[in-house]
């Protein structure tokens, strides 16, 4: 077990980088057992010692005691979500309900949940001392150290449970999603920009079809192709592939999962001495109850829904002065908005495109964090997984370093869909750790020697999730538990969509958003169409977003038992959702809230985000220049 490499200390600069170029499928199943074994052993020398609790003895220790499973499982987490493959997703089902196994026994513990509370008790506590008391306390509350025996035990046995559950979630949507291809032949290709067919191609030829196109069952690929493609029948086919997925009665549906998965995060909430989770949820939150929430929501809806009925009324007007003799449909939404876009203010969205290449883009939310925080960026050679990361040593103003940012920018094969940050090292000052986060994202890859060309939604979700690394980044706190994103989930949002709107300053478009042929920056005539079609379609997506966080919030307020695609039509009929759209993530496909907890009956988290970077608004007339 001493020659298992993720059980070696880190080494090398920044005080230690994982070994990202050397792991193999083998080290991860007996490197997370003897981690979990050396966490349990640490846990019970505290509850065993002989010396009264105190902050030191206890709380400082309990950060501590995990230090070499978080590390395990920061590499383990990472090939998780980019590189799975069938065998890790068996290594997946055997270790994740032993994983929550491990924190039940340590968070039902009531002899360390005794120590935390007389700690709590002490006077010469600071502020951020009686934070990280506030947070350990909760753990325990919430894993059910204050049940009886019974109680207890049935918690553990639903994390477990839980835990098999989410990770075949997770398998079964990605199996979906690799499987669900739409093939074009050089007919079919109506519409769609230079880049897009290019990588269609790339994709074809890497599944073995060279004479072909293909349309992944990726919203990278699937969302552009709806927006611009001129076949009807492949929209709505691809639409349909694209939001099937989980619910297609085969080896990969979720819908059987997602019935028990509610049950039982109701009957542990219950148990934990709530009304239902969302109640659980939120109590923690800036939102604090579901009320809250819901009454936010309902607010948003009311005009939202009023404003996506006046753009079909518009986009219905459209296809009937082109002749088009359809009624709008779902499949349409997106290729009528564009053309309506370009009809009345003259955008093209091809056009566009050629202003928003990868590589620029990147160097742009570096000069933003330049301007606003000091800090530098600098390419750095260092372990990395795959070919397509990318790494940069973060610098201070003063030169000392601050942390380490990676980027994964394409989508393939292994890789969940959707955009995140994920955190190899969270920053501390207990141990001195320096931060290291890495953004992914599915972005379409070109054909070698082609520039990555994004439209403004993926150069938002690029700026996005870098809001999110600079969270990260950001930390400047003793304890790990307190570092980063470990704040309430519904502020999580808040830094990430603030960063998006410096991606449409002037100042920075002007010096980042360079034509990919002619190296000009976009003209204030197409900044200023840019800015003017906006919100030509903000009805729609508000909707579509809407839909998602009304149904998460209604499924985790609701005791009785659900069967998901009713309950998601019944749900969204009584709202008044109109047909022409659907939630952004249908509740088979939802992995926000079924693959994990974090999103659970928290998605509305992004709408409360919205609110607060409005409130913040003024931060915009001093952006970067």
């Amino acid at each position: 077990m001493s020659d298992n490499l993720l059980l070696a200390p880190w080494s090398g600069p920044l005080g230690g980088l994982p070994p990202l170029d050397r792991v193999e499928l083998h080290h991860f199943e007996p490197a997370i057992h003897a981690a979990m074994e050396s966490k349990l052993d640490s846990a019970h020398a505290i509850r065993s010692s002989d010396q009264p609790p105190s902050f030191e003895n206890t709380l400082e220790a309990l950060e501590q005691m995990g230090a070499q499973l978080e590390k395990v499982l920061a590499v383990y987490d990472l090939w998780s979500s980019n590189f799975s493959t069938p065998q890790l997703r068996e290594i997946e089902k055997r270790v994740e309900p032993e994983l929550a196994r491990v924190r039940d026994s340590i968070l039902q513990d009531s002899a360390l949940f005794e120590r935390v509370q007389q700690v709590a008790e002490l006077p010469t506590l600071n502020s951020e001392q009686q934070r990280l008391v506030e947070v350990w306390i909760r753990r325990f509350r919430r894993s059910g150290a204050h049940l009886d025996t019974d109680g207890r035990a049935r918690v553990a046995a639903i994390n477990q449970r839980l835990a098999t559950l989410y990770t075949e979630f997770s398998a079964r949507l990605l199996g979906d999603e690799e499987a669900g291809v739409t093939w074009l032949d050089a007919s079919q290709l109506g519409g769609l920009s230079d880049a897009f067919t290019a990588s269609a191609r790339s994709a074809a030829i890497d599944r073995g079809r060279p004479d072909a196109w293909a349309v992944t069952n990726s919203r990278s690929s699937a969302e552009p192709f709806l927006e611009a493609s001129t076949e009807r029948s492949l929209r709505e086919q691809v639409w349909r592939t694209f939001y099937s997925r989980g619910n297609n009665g085969d080896h990969n549906s979720t819908k059987p999962l997602i019935p028990e998965i509610l049950s039982l995060r109701l009957e542990r909430a219950q148990l934990l001495g709530y009304p239902t989770h969302a109640h659980l949820v939120l109590e923690p939150t800036m939102a604090r109850t579901p009320e809250a929430a819901m009454e936010l929501m309902e607010r948003v809806w009311t005009g939202a829904s009023a404003r996506f009925a006046h753009e079909i009324t518009e986009l219905q007007a459209l296809a009937d002065s082109r002749g088009d003799g359809i009624a709008i449909e779902a499949w349409d939404v997106r290729f009528y908005a564009a053309l309506y876009r370009k009809q009345r203010y003259e955008l093209d969205p091809a056009e566009l495109l050629q202003h928003f290449q990868l590589d620029r883009l990147v160097d742009g939310m570096f000069w933003t964090a330049t301007k606003r925080f000091g800090w530098t960026f600098h390419p750095t050679e260092i372990p990395l997984p795959h070919p397509e990361f990318s790494a940069w040593e973060v610098r201070n103003s003063d030169g000392t370093p601050r942390g380490l940012f990676l980027l994964d920018p394409w989508a393939r094969k292994g890789k969940r869909s959707g955009a995140w940050m994920t955190a190899y090292r969270v920053q501390q000052g207990l141990a001195g750790d320096l931060p290291i986060v890495s953004n992914n994202c599915n972005f379409r890859k070109p054909p070698p020697g082609e520039p990555t060309l994004l439209t403004l939604d993926e150069a938002k979700t690029l700026f996005h999730e870098f809001g999110h690394g600079l969270h990260g980044l950001a930390s400047a706190v003793t304890y790990p538990s307190l570092a980063g994103t470990a704040v309430p989930r519904d502020f999580v949002e808040f830094p990430s969509q603030l960063n998006e709107h410096w991606l449409t300053t002037p100042s920075l478009l002007h010096q980042f958003a360079l034509h990919r042929s002619t190296q000009l920056p976009p003209s204030d005539e197409l900044l200023e169409k840019m800015t003017q079609a906006a919100n030509a379609d903000s009805g729609f997506r508000t909707m579509e977003f809407l839909a998602s966080a009304v149904m998460d919030m209604e499924m985790h307020l609701c005791t009785d038992p659900i069967e998901p695609s009713s309950f998601e039509e019944q749900t969204l009929s009584r709202w008044g959702l109109l047909p022409q759209v659907v939630m952004r993530h249908r509740t088979t496909q939802f992995a926000h809230i079924f693959s994990g907890e974090s999103y659970s009956a928290g998605y509305y988290s992004y709408l409360w985000a919205d609110v607060l970077v409005a409130d913040a608004a003024e931060l915009n007339e001093t952006a970067p220049r």
